[in-house]
């Protein structure tokens, strides 16, 4: 196979392979943001003694979760238009990622809530703080370190996802590899490079889940 592979013009299209290498690293960095603060307020819904709120986040949570990101994707890009609202390709790809995504990590947030002892959150009414008070003092900080391991975990499916926004023409890792393949007829090379920079995305964010494995360990320990 390597006899045919042809690495010249892997070499010739590695400048565009690195401008959406770029824009992949972009897309997933705002979405994974977007993310985490989407699902930090569903979470904090969730767990609310409001049944009004907690009732609406679990709707969102279900709904998005038992449905496909492509047919998300699809309803924001063509859905939204014909209601009036349009949004560019990079917008509707964030959004899609951010609502996607933020549903698991609020459920993984609740997790780790769930998983601190009771007592601790007493002790916090006790003391007469409110219910956000609460949150940013006892719960949220002990939930994300708990969490930060199936949080980063969600951080890569969140990247492999981003592989979807080339349905919607955002010029990204797999667009890439379409082009490549469409102007030249090497499906080989182009989806392989392609896969090759997503392989190093994911053992980047692999190599920082790891670290802070190691770190919460040292800390636990001390």
């Amino acid at each position: 196979m390597l006899q045919t592979f042809d690495f010249r013009v892997i070499l010739s299209y590695m400048p565009f392979y690195l401008h959406c290498f770029v824009a992949t690293l972009w897309l997933s960095g705002a979405s994974l943001a977007g993310a985490l603060l989407v699902g930090i307020i569903a979470c904090s819904m969730r767990l609310s003694s409001s049944r009004t709120l907690s009732k609406l986040s679990g709707m969102y949570i279900e709904v998005i979760r038992s449905t496909p990101l492509l047919a998300q994707l699809y309803f924001l890009y063509f859905g939204l238009p014909s209601l009036g609202v349009n949004l560019s390709e990079h917008v509707t790809g964030i959004i899609a990622l951010t609502l996607n995504s933020g549903a698991y990590m609020a459920e993984i947030i609740r997790a780790g809530m769930l998983s601190i002892p009771q007592g601790q959150i007493e002790a916090g009414v006790s003391s007469g703080l409110s219910y956000f008070q609460r949150l940013r003092y006892i719960l949220l900080p002990q939930a994300v370190g708990v969490t930060i391991p199936p949080l980063l975990g969600q951080a890569i499916v969140l990247v492999k996802d981003s592989s979807l926004l080339s349905l919607i023409s955002v010029v990204e890792l797999t667009r890439a590899g379409e082009v490549l393949s469409s102007d030249r007829f090497l499906p080989a090379e182009g989806f392989l490079t392609t896969a090759a920079f997503y392989l190093l995305i994911y053992y980047i964010l692999k190599t920082i889940s790891r670290s802070c494995q190691k770190r919460l360990v040292f800390q636990g320990n001390y």
